[in-house]
């Protein structure tokens, strides 16, 4: 896998100057458009649409630097339709535009081109099983939140205390299946996975109950979940576990992820430093 995704990166070097097309990205790393969005950040820490706008911003610069070429010249070979689109564009990742830093010669950022290579790190395993299930509904209350990748998200916090006990309690009882219990999910993730990314995060149950009418409820299809265990300290050791499927996982096994919500069923101790999680992600074989 590491492999095609360097071929990836070696065809985005070479499109620089032309429109990339995430389905031909796909295509060479032999996945899907979602797995390889997702597969992209977790490995990179930056989406991938992010990461091509700011290689191509990259090149733009030492154009603009140059002077050879009208920044009108620039922005076109770039994809920018306008040089008030590139002005904009490149004002956001440098905090100058183009043309005060080709007058004043600015220190400008530059994203480096990527490339990925195995560490084998330790000799650690992850505990995993593969789970097929049937259609079920995800029951709870619902909200939209900002993705944090360490530490523990305020506004999760702040949406769970808001949580009257009489409603958590009428939600815990719907629970009728396995992951057994409250579970938190997350769906709807807006774009790539970078920090501060919206997604819908739910304090609910899976079931096949009956939805009460002022409860949130989304149908989930039926479908293959991976499902992996982790033991450590809260919250890091639930984070941690999210980003080894990804970068550790799914690079070294048959798998890929499919569309879905994820949901991690999290035990915490009394005294709020420990946690036993199970992380389900949905799953689908990759194709021989």
């Amino acid at each position: 896998m590491l492999e095609r995704l360097n071929q990836v990166m070696d065809h985005i070097e070479r499109h620089l100057d032309e429109p990339v097309e995430v389905a031909e990205l796909a295509r060479i790393a032999a996945t899907s458009e979602y797995h390889l969005r997702r597969l992209f950040s977790a490995l990179a820490g930056i989406g991938l649409s992010e990461y091509i706008r700011r290689r191509r911003l990259t090149i733009a610069c030492a154009e603009v630097l140059a002077g050879e070429r009208t920044l009108l010249d620039v922005a076109v070979r770039h994809g920018y339709g306008s040089a008030e689109a590139f002005a904009r564009a490149f004002h956001a990742v440098h905090g100058v535009g183009p043309g005060e830093a080709r007058r004043t010669g600015a220190a400008l950022r530059s994203q480096p081109r990527m490339s990925f290579r195995l560490i084998v790190e330790g000799s650690s395993s992850m505990r995993y099983r593969i789970v097929e299930k049937d259609g079920f509904r995800l029951v709870g209350r619902k909200a939209r939140v900002p993705l944090v990748h360490e530490g523990m998200n305020p506004a999760i916090v702040s949406f769970v205390k808001g949580l009257d006990a009489e409603t958590k309690g009428r939600i815990e009882a719907l629970s009728d299946q396995e992951p057994r219990g409250v579970v938190n999910v997350s769906d709807g993730l807006a774009g790539d996975r970078s920090e501060g990314t919206e997604l819908d995060y739910w304090y609910g149950v899976v079931t096949g109950a009956d939805v009460p009418e002022d409860l949130d409820a989304l149908p989930v299809a039926a479908g293959s979940w991976a499902v992996f265990e982790a033991s450590g300290a809260f919250p890091q050791a639930v984070q941690h576990l999210w980003r080894d499927v990804f970068t550790q996982w799914f690079p070294s096994n048959p798998y890929r992820s499919r569309p879905g919500p994820e949901i991690s069923r999290t035990r915490i101790s009394a005294d709020g430093a420990h946690a036993d999680a199970e992380l389900w992600i949905p799953v689908e074989r990759v194709p021989a």
